[in-house]
Order: structure tokens, then sequence, then C-alpha cells
């Protein structure tokens, strides 16, 4: 009954999304180019907020716990399991006073209105997974960016999106980028629930009536902490916390 209540939800949903990109593509454009990051910023942010709303279409709903333990004013490299797509506007939003960045795959950086412009022009690592040592020097000078800046920068250590919600194993090499270009940060582990459901009939139509959980954990201070150690902590706070139901 939920696939077939979907079906004309998903639509006005999916038309008001591309609406959204559509319509906030040229204002990232004039906000970067007339009036600088801060605008850029800040425009990507209030897209993201309506992209959380439109959401509610569908009945989504969020729990977003914990960010009042990130420090500011210092870098925060953000390692996190990913569900889905509908991870990212929330990071995005409710972490917005962290100038969050991302590590995407390149693919990513073209095509997409509002998307590709801002994973361009505001600050994140492009990378191309076929090629290592494009993807190490993309994120290289992505982890030196948020070190001058005090910015974050959010990484799926997991490569791919989990469909049913189970972690994959983490991958090794962005983070230890990450930890040695950015030696002031925090690594900040956040544990996400339920995005997955979103997808949970694949792309179309769309899973109704969720409740996405962001949980925000004890950040860690790199130089307490060798790579191993840290990274090892680091997933094993996230996955124990990831709920499979």
């Amino acid at each position: 009954m939920q696939k077939i209540i979907s079906y004309p939800l998903s639509i006005v949903y999916y038309v008001l999304f591309l609406f959204w990109l559509c319509l906030f593509h040229p204002i990232q454009w004039i906000c970067f180019n007339v009036f600088g990051y801060n605008a850029h910023r800040w425009s990507v942010a209030i897209l993201n907020l309506f992209l959380v709303r439109n959401t509610f279409i569908l009945g989504t709903t969020y729990s977003f716990k914990g960010k009042e333990k990130l420090p500011k004013n210092v870098p925060l490299i953000i390692v996190a399991n990913h569900q889905s797509l509908y991870d990212i506007p929330p990071l995005i939003w409710f972490l917005r006073d962290w100038h969050p960045k991302f590590i995407s795959k390149k693919e990513l950086g073209k095509g997409i209105p509002s998307v590709s412009y801002n994973l361009r022009h505001g600050g994140s690592a492009l990378i191309d997974r076929k090629d290592g040592k494009q993807a190490l020097s993309e994120i290289k000078k992505c982890g030196e960016f948020i070190n001058k800046n005090n910015y974050s920068v959010v990484i799926f250590p997991e490569g791919t999106r989990g469909k049913t919600g189970v972690p994959k194993p983490f991958s090794v090499n962005g983070l230890k980028m990450l930890y040695k270009f950015a030696p002031d940060a925090y690594f900040a582990p956040v544990t996400i629930n339920n995005s997955w459901k979103m997808s949970r009939f694949g792309t179309f139509p769309l899973g109704l009536g969720n409740r996405l959980e962001f949980q925000v954990h004890e950040p860690l201070k790199i130089s307490d902490y060798t790579f191993e150690e840290i990274f090892e902590r680091t997933e094993k706070i996230i996955t124990e916390n990831i709920k499979i139901k």
C-alpha cells in the first residue's frame, strides 16, 4: 500500500526537487561571483533547507542530535556512514555553521544544477575513483584548505551507499590523507540511521514516513591519536550505533 501511495507523492517531490535545484543555480552564481564566499555558502545552506523540507511531502522527519559537541573555529573531519543521497542535505543544513565541504566523485561535478556548481566552487574535493594519484591529490588539497580556514569536510569512508543500512568496511586512504594534511583537525564521527529507507524501492517511488536520525559523537582530536587508533575508534563508534531494522 505504501508503494502505491508513494507514486503520486514521489512525482510531486521530484518536480519540486528539480525546481529548487534550478532556482538556486543562478542564485549561487550571483552569490559567488558578486558577493563572495560567505554569500555563496549561505545560498547553499538555504537551498539544502528547502531540500530537507521538500522531503516533508513524503512524511519524512529528522532527528539531528549532538552537534553541540562540535568545537568551533577548528577544522573538522566529519566521518559518517552513507545510506543514501538523503544523507547530504541534512548534513549541509544542520552543520552549516561548520562550512561543510565534501569528498565526492568527479562525475557529480558536472551536469547537476546547483549541486555541481557548489562542488566545483565551494571547496569540495572531486575525485576520480579510477585514478588513485588524482584522488589523493584532491583530498590533500581539501585537507590543507580546511586546516587553513577552520572549515569542515564530510567524508563517507564506505565509498558507496549501503542500500540496506548494513555498513561496509571503511576505506583507509582518504581518511589517512585528511589526518596527515589537516593536523589541527578533529575527527567527528556521525552515525546515520534510516536514510536507506528513503530508497527502499529504488529511486522511484520513494519510501514514506521515515524518521532520519543523525547522531554526532564526541570528536577526537587528531594530535591525541595515531592514525590507526583514531581510524579504529571512529569506525567502531559509528558502526556500533547503526540500527538495522
